[in-house]
């Protein structure tokens, strides 16, 4: 019998390799990129519109600057599938910055390789403990096993290709390790619902990091963000648990590590943890100016500006549903909370702006929203300033959970993606504006301007997105997904 096992052991993680491979799917920012170079070659989807059934096209890297050597190919690892991309058509010309970070990654990756073993990665050769049992063995013989291998935080501008090239990474990694890929929101999220589970115990962190560690050495977190205190506070304590039990960590954010919380309440309890993200990460920017998903086409999609356009929102939404009645209904999320949904049928939900984020709302409700809602339609969103700021970080989060489960977005607003943020500044661009003077207030001087460091670098995430989110590329791509599903 154990004979036998040892055997499935053994082929077991060369079939998943060759199922996770067909399944491979590259990021929407880089698909949507290249969509229109690509799109002649296939058929005809809804509308009459292109559609382009490979979601593993890539964004394009340089290649006149990113030739890999002779000992490149001799690995494995993102360089190495990187040049057989180039080589098969599926790559074209594009940002060489790129190329630095994929070196980065390649070199993350073969160290990993070289020390799977010391870093205990192949699932089937790990303890059956559970994350509590570990956590009460640990009371009795205290242990720290830092990771031989250093993590990698990159960051950069939005658009740049962060989540691609994390992505490109992950995938190389066998099947049979564990790893895990998760957006940031979504992993505090799981966080805080474990530690009410385990509510009652001495240290419920530890707890919650043994079982975390337990299922995943090797933790890649997408949009690494930190604007909310309870986060900040447990981060430190959290991750310092993680590294001691090995853990492994590749994120990507818009910020270096340094203005991560910048201007956040008691930060001085954050610092630490930004000290322990140096220590245990190589830190990487990637240097591109190029914000690729406003390459996609200018098309306006389902974004509605104007006097008339709530009218022009119900009568899509109306379309979308077809024949069914849209009705109210309720939406599970976290810890037995519920969301309630105005208007939905047919996957598609009704929400004005106020209902969806100018109640308390958070991540957690946006996601159980589209976990059963692949489309939502928002009606009358506003202009962010000082007055509406709390709306505007709940928008921003409201975007990135959606764009994090290729949800289709509706909306009527008051201006443009752009011109809705224009009066939430960073601390640094209100300082080069004109200050009111004692004679007069300059133009530029508004009463309704909002400075707001987080907000500030968050909002062109935000336009990024909403630009992406709304063209023709998008679209299309969301309507394969749910011919496919």
């Amino acid at each position: 019998m154990r004979r036998g096992v040892r055997c499935i052991r053994h082929f077991l993680p060369a079939i998943q390799r060759q199922e996770y491979n067909h399944s491979f799917s590259f990021s929407r920012s880089q698909r949507n990129w290249l969509y229109a170079n690509c799109v002649s070659a296939y058929g005809h989807g809804v509308d009459g519109r292109v559609l382009c059934p490979e979601f593993f096209i890539s964004r394009a890297l340089s290649a006149d600057v990113a030739k890999v050597s002779p000992s490149d190919v001799t690995r494995g690892g993102p360089l190495v599938e990187y040049e057989r991309r180039i080589a098969a058509g599926e790559l074209v010309d594009g940002d060489s910055c790129q190329v630095g970070t994929l070196r980065e990654l390649q070199r993350l990756y073969d160290e990993i390789v070289e020390s799977a073993d010391a870093c205990r990665l192949d699932r089937y050769s790990t303890s059956d403990k559970s994350g509590r049992r570990r956590w009460l063995w640990s009371r009795l013989i205290p242990q720290s096993s830092y990771s031989p291998v250093k993590g990698l935080y990159l960051y950069g501008g939005v658009g740049t290709g962060k989540t691609m090239l994390m992505d490109l990474f992950y995938e190389q990694l066998p099947n049979n390790w564990r790893k895990r890929r998760v957006h940031f929101h979504d992993f505090m999220l799981n966080v805080h619902s474990r530690l009410q589970r385990h509510k009652g115990v001495s240290d419920p962190l530890e707890v919650v990091a043994a079982e975390i560690s337990d299922e995943a050495i090797l933790l890649c977190l997408d949009e690494f963000m930190v604007t909310d205190v309870a986060d900040a506070l447990i981060l430190n304590r959290l991750f310092g648990h993680l590294f001691c039990n090995g853990v492994i960590l590749v994120s990507t954010s818009n910020r270096a590590p340094s203005n991560l919380y910048e201007g956040g309440l008691q930060r001085d309890l954050f610092l630490p943890f930004i000290a322990t993200l140096k220590e245990r990460c190589v830190v990487h920017e990637i240097g591109s100016s190029v914000d690729y998903r406003k390459l996609t086409s200018a098309e306006q999609g389902f974004y509605f500006v104007g006097k008339d356009s709530s009218n022009i929102l119900e009568q899509k939404f109306q379309q979308l549903i077809g024949e069914q009645t849209a009705v109210m209904q309720q939406v599970e999320v976290v810890m037995g909370r519920t969301l309630r949904v105005p208007l939905g049928a047919n996957g598609c939900a009704y929400f004005h702006f106020e209902e969806l984020c100018d109640k308390p709302l958070g991540a957690a409700d946006y996601f159980g929203l589209f976990n059963k809602f692949h489309t939502l339609a928002l009606d009358c969103v506003p202009i962010f300033g000082l007055h509406n700021r709390t709306a505007a970080y709940r928008f921003v989060t409201l975007v990135d959970v959606m764009y994090e489960n290729h949800a289709r977005l509706l909306c009527s607003a008051e201006a443009s993606p752009v011109e809705l943020f224009e009066k939430i500044v960073t601390i640094s661009d209100a300082r080069q504006m004109a200050p009111r003077t004692s004679t007069r207030s300059m133009r530029k001087d508004e009463s309704n301007l909002c400075v707001d460091n987080e907000l500030g670098f968050a909002k062109d995430r935000t336009i990024s997105r909403l630009t992406e989110m709304n063209s023709k590329e998008y679209l299309e791509q969301h309507a394969a997904m749910l011919a496919i599903n």
